[in-house]
Parts: structure tokens; C-alpha cells; sequence
């Protein structure tokens, strides 16, 4: 028999669970009113027309219709640009 012990695993090796983050809706798909379109941290996703923004970032829609993506360029504080993608409800 050993005279040691031996060793144990690491204890901070534990998994969190997944936020489940995303797109939700995609380009073209019907949306209700109150629908998720996306789920996000931060702003990767910006809100366009009958849009909103929740207070964890995420996107949902203000009225019924179709969803629709386009990319702006924007600039930033530091005068950089950098391409975001809006999210519209038409």
C-alpha cells in the first residue's frame, strides 16, 4: 500500500451553465411583439426601428413584422471605425 495520498483534482475545474446567447431570430423570420431577437452581453447588436434594448442588453421587438440586418459603420470615441450590425423590424 502506498504511504501517500494521492493526488485530487483541482477544485476551480467546475463548469458554469450556459447563458444560451445568441441570435435568436434571423433574417427574414416573422416576429411578435415582445420577442427576443437577441440575446447578447454588451452592444455587438445595435436596435433599429420597432427595437428595443432590455437592461441585459438584449434585443426584442416592439411591434410585429419581419426581421431585418444591415451593417453601419460607425466611429468610435477614439475616431476609429468599426462596422456594427442593426437590427430593424419592418
Amino acid at each position: 500500500m502506498a504511504h501517500r495520498s494521492g493526488k485530487k483534482t483541482a477544485g476551480i475545474s467546475r463548469k458554469s451553465n450556459p447563458k444560451r446567447l445568441g441570435v435568436k431570430l434571423f433574417s427574414g423570420q416573422k416576429a411578435k411583439t415582445g420577442f427576443i431577437l437577441v440575446r447578447q452581453r454588451g452592444t455587438k447588436f445595435l436596435p433599429g426601428r420597432n427595437v428595443a434594448r432590455a437592461h441585459d442588453d438584449s434585443l426584442y421587438a416592439l411591434k410585429e413584422g419581419v426581421v431585418t440586418f444591415q451593417t453601419k459603420t460607425v466611429i468610435g470615441f477614439d475616431g476609429r471605425k468599426k462596422k456594427k450590425k442593426i437590427i430593424h423590424l419592418s
